[in-house]
């Protein structure tokens, strides 16, 4: 699991890197500061931990900017010890709040506890008001329930996965035939034009749009 540690701090950033590497994450740490959100699209990580106080703007305003393009977990870190900043920090979509200086084992503790609560949940995702369950292939909402074959499913939850991104059509084919599935470039045309159209069929339309010459985005 690929976890980014966004604090200027350099030696609380060492040792958050040292305490993640030795737990057996794969950790970075953010660089560059005045395009923070353009350095995190770029490394996709599966969890953030994110210090309130860092150059340029702050972190819940960052966080605030980030839960617009992706859902990855967020951490805050912080020095205050405060409910406002607390409860700011969830507004802003933290998915939880530890103060420095914080217990190394707490922290684990809390890392683990998230991507726990990221497996169980893996099979059911939630996508503009409607539920997308994996497991059984359909997206729904509270009128309507539409039905998607295997390839459909793994084209739409890569992404989502990458939602507000364009992904090529070379990164969906790849994840087609890491799951196994094998299917030509007509196919994909195919399966994706069925799933622009049950996606309609929800109200979602335009949701999926073709980047002409570089692949496909989900909004």
């Amino acid at each position: 699991m690929k976890i980014l540690i966004v604090e200027d701090d350099e030696s609380l950033s060492n040792e958050l890197f040292n305490l993640l590497d030795g737990a057996g994450y794969v950790p970075f740490v953010l660089k560059d500061f005045k395009n923070a959100l353009e350095e995190i699209k770029g490394i996709n990580p599966d969890l953030i931990l994110l210090d309130i106080n860092i150059p340029f703007t702050n972190g819940e305003i960052l966080l605030s900017e980030i839960r617009k393009i992706m859902n990855t977990p967020v951490i805050m870190l912080t020095s205050r010890n405060s409910e406002t900043d607390e409860v700011l920090s969830m507004s802003y979509g933290a998915d939880d709040y530890v103060t420095k200086p914080y217990n190394p084992t707490i922290l684990l503790l809390r890392i683990n506890a998230i991507f726990k609560r990221m497996e169980s949940n893996s099979n059911v995702i939630n996508y503009e008001n409607m539920i997308v369950s994996v497991k059984k292939g359909t997206i729904s909402n509270d009128k309507s329930e539409i039905i998607l074959t295997k390839n459909e499913m793994i084209i739409f939850t890569y992404l989502l996965s990458h939602k507000g991104q364009i992904v090529t059509r070379d990164e969906l084919m790849t994840d087609l035939w890491d799951t196994g599935e094998y299917i030509n470039d007509n196919a994909l045309t195919v399966n994706i034009s069925r799933l622009r159209s049950k996606l309609s069929e929800l109200g979602l339309n335009d949701k999926l749009e073709t980047r002409k010459g570089q692949g496909y985005i989900l909004l």
